[in-house]
């Protein structure tokens, strides 16, 4: 599909899941809310200043709250509001938040398992993959030639990228996982 927008991938800045909790999973949902650290702000800023030459015309983000601070700033230094959407949240991994990566990853028997087996109270990639697909089709019915700015997490801005990319396969969208584009905490990516 050939999109009528431009689209630019931010992911939020660094949190303490990425310096002293990374066998630690993320709480659901943001209980206790996850701030950025001094380090993901900066990420943040820096990204911000890069965005002003991009003449982003609207801001997406995800409603958790290491986003909405990422938002904040960004907006903060376009001059531009910011439109949080539930769609754009991070995968939900239901009995798993909050607990050790390894259990999690042990749940499924192959990366692409993880497309359609759903841990208790959880999301699968393919549910993902679908409010994904229905956030931008609904933005590509409503805007035109506009340059879009989506803050949100790694695995929901990696699909995205991939189905901006025009991928339909399971394997396609593994391959783009570990071989291509994943986005690292503060990093903009332009598919």
């Amino acid at each position: 599909m050939k999109y009528k927008n431009n689209y630019f991938l931010l992911r939020h800045g660094q949190t303490i899941y990425q310096t002293e909790k990374t066998d630690i999973l993320y709480p659901s949902p943001e209980n206790p809310p996850v701030t950025l650290t001094e380090e993901g702000e900066n990420q943040i800023r820096k990204a911000a200043k890069e965005l002003k030459e991009k003449n982003i015309d609207l801001i997406f983000s995800s409603d958790f709250f290491r986003t909405q601070q990422t938002s904040g700033i960004v907006a903060k230094e376009l001059g531009l509001e910011v439109n949080f959407d539930k769609r754009l949240r991070d995968i939900n991994l239901g009995i798993f938040h909050g607990g050790p990566k390894e259990k999690y990853r042990d749940f499924f028997s192959s990366r692409e398992e993880r497309f359609y087996k759903r841990p208790s109270e959880g999301e699968s990639r393919s549910d993902v993959k679908k409010r994904l697909t229905d956030f931008l089709e609904e933005v590509e019915n409503k805007y035109e030639n506009k340059n879009i700015l989506i803050i949100s997490h790694g695995d929901p801005l990696w699909l995205l990228a991939s189905l901006i990319k025009g991928f339909e396969k399971n394997e396609d969208f593994l391959k783009e996982r570990y071989e291509g584009i994943y986005p690292d905490v503060g990093q903009l990516i332009i598919p």
